[in-house]
């Protein structure tokens, strides 16, 4: 049976789904446990996101004003942020001016009843279906194979981990977890036309998912897309791929249904000219996504001639009443931070039990599910251990093309679910160490005893490195090794040399001294 941590080759049956793409799995230290120990896991993930890094960082360095864009595009976010709610509303009145027809839901459940009235109303039981983060999020596919209706994925990526029975683990490239091997053995066992001598050459395996979607194509009467961006001043909506799929699925069909979240809007036509430049050179290295499709309501005899557009909340005005938390909400969804991360490089994207993994998962899934309301009050809400996955080291605000301060937002979270814990009467094991080591930082002695003390760890070092400690000591030596005590302590060197003025700097302070403490 296929689990979505430990990623056999192939299943011989389609994993289920999770209850919730949001919330599915155990929490991260328990789930990275797990696939840490996935060596071809690894291995996959370490050369793609190497290559897809250094392709981006060529592409970023052709622009001199690469860091004014990114400047921009902050500020675009920033001020769309701000003025959301009139922004949204002259975006539907200007869809619907425009022949198109505006829907609102609240969260997944209602975004999903809306899509499948929607097909129903058609008399259609088959759709194809755009890359999409939004209707990964609300598990439209599940919803709608429960009503009787197939939704095909048409994205390379997301037909993989579609007849894999998996789940994605990249926001970009959602099957960066397999390699062409695999790929191989789901295509030959669960795409039924397959070529019979089908190889793991790339070309090869581009070219049987070409021929298995070409037909899905031309007989398609309804499709289902996310969207990059919409225009409020125009009604635009705007898709960018790489594959040409999308342009088959948001032109062929005749009624095209679109599942944006709120965040997605930009106030005017002329801001695209800032986003079009930083995506692609920020998600696939491209100086310009090979496929750019635009459109604006309905057009009579050209394309689709229903056009509704569903507009989802599911916990994005909760995360945008924090004025800390909510830049994540001005997330592109380029992937540069999962790339440069050296958390998710190890880890992989299934260990963040969310359909958005990496630093922007970290901040935007705790938010999505309800922290500092539901998530952060329950610690055994896996959501809650999120903003713990992450050594701070900000190369992801470095690498966001819109400048999320993901560290920042990491640290204001973990915070708040800090100050959730302690409302509880007793304390857990994290929070009695912690206020143990208050109390010995806080008193010169008791530090000097516990750093005697700490010596005899040298005893059970080998190599100068301590592997192995009894619990609770064996919570951290379980998962890394302690570096060994030092053979002599400071506080032990500098009693020894105090009298020695040689030994300290000219103008230094004296033991006990306060200079330089003024401040």
């Amino acid at each position: 049976m296929t689990t979505f941590l430990g990623m056999p080759r192939v299943a011989p049956q389609p994993a289920t789904a999770p209850q919730d793409p949001l919330r599915w799995g155990p929490d991260f230290p328990t789930a990275a446990h797990e696939t840490l120990g996935n060596g071809q896991m690894r291995t996959n993930l370490r050369h793609a996101t190497r290559t897809i890094r250094d392709k981006r960082l060529r592409m970023v360095s052709e622009l001199p004003d690469w860091e004014e864009l990114r400047e921009a595009g902050s500020a675009i976010k920033h001020w769309t942020m701000s003025h959301l709610p009139e922004l949204l509303v002259q975006l539907e009145e200007n869809v619907t001016a425009r022949g198109g027809v505006v829907h609102w839901a609240r969260d997944a459940a209602e975004a999903n009843r809306i899509v499948a009235d929607l097909v129903r109303a058609t008399g259609e039981s088959e759709v194809v279906k755009v890359k999409s983060m939004a209707t990964q999020e609300t598990g439209l596919n599940e919803h709608l194979a429960a009503e009787g209706i197939t939704a095909t994925e048409t994205d390379l990526a997301e037909l993989i981990v579609q007849l894999a029975g998996d789940m994605p683990s990249h926001v970009l490239v959602p099957a960066i977890h397999r390699n062409r091997d695999e790929i191989r053995a789901i295509f030959t066992e669960r795409m039924g036309d397959a070529p019979a001598d089908l190889t793991s050459e790339p070309r090869a395996l581009a070219m049987a998912a070409r021929a298995h979607l070409r037909a899905k194509f031309l007989t398609a009467r309804v499709a289902i897309s996310g969207a990059n961006l919409a225009v409020a001043e125009t009604g635009t909506v705007s898709v960018f791929e790489s594959e040409g799929n999308g342009r088959m699925c948001l032109t062929l069909p005749d009624t095209l249904i679109t599942v944006m979240g709120i965040e997605k809007v930009v106030p005017a036509f002329q801001d695209l000219e800032v986003f079009t430049q930083l995506l692609p050179r920020s998600s696939t290295g491209e100086r310009m996504n090979p496929y750019t499709t635009m459109w604006t309501g309905v057009t009579p005899g050209d394309g689709p001639q229903a056009f509704h557009l569903v507009l989802l909340d599911n916990g994005r005005t909760k995360a945008l009443a924090d004025e800390v938390g909510r830049q994540a909400l001005h997330c592109i969804r380029c992937s540069a931070c999962m790339n440069v991360c050296p958390v998710y490089e190890h880890t992989g994207g299934h260990a963040y039990g969310s359909v958005y993994p990496g630093p922007i998962g970290a901040i935007l899934t705790p938010q999505l599910t309800g922290m500092g309301t539901r998530g952060a009050t329950d610690p055994h809400d896996p959501t809650a251990s999120l903003p713990f996955a992450s050594s701070l080291c900000g190369a992801c605000y470095e690498a966001c093309p819109v400048k999320i301060d993901i560290p920042t937002a990491l640290v204001h979270l973990r915070n708040r679910a800090v100050e959730s814990q302690q409302r509880r009467l007793l304390p857990t094991g994290w929070e009695a160490g912690m206020r143990a080591a208050s109390a010995v930082m806080s008193s010169g002695s008791r530090f000097a005893v516990a750093a005697r003390a700490a010596g005899l760890g040298r005893i059970v070092a080998r190599h100068d490195r301590i592997a192995r400690l009894p619990y609770p000591g064996s919570l951290w030596t379980g998962v890394r090794d302690l570096p060994a005590p030092p053979a002599q302590s400071f506080r032990t060197w500098w009693k020894e040399h105090q009298a020695d003025g040689a030994t300290r700097p000219a103008g230094a302070p004296s033991p006990g001294s306060t200079a330089g403490n003024e401040a």
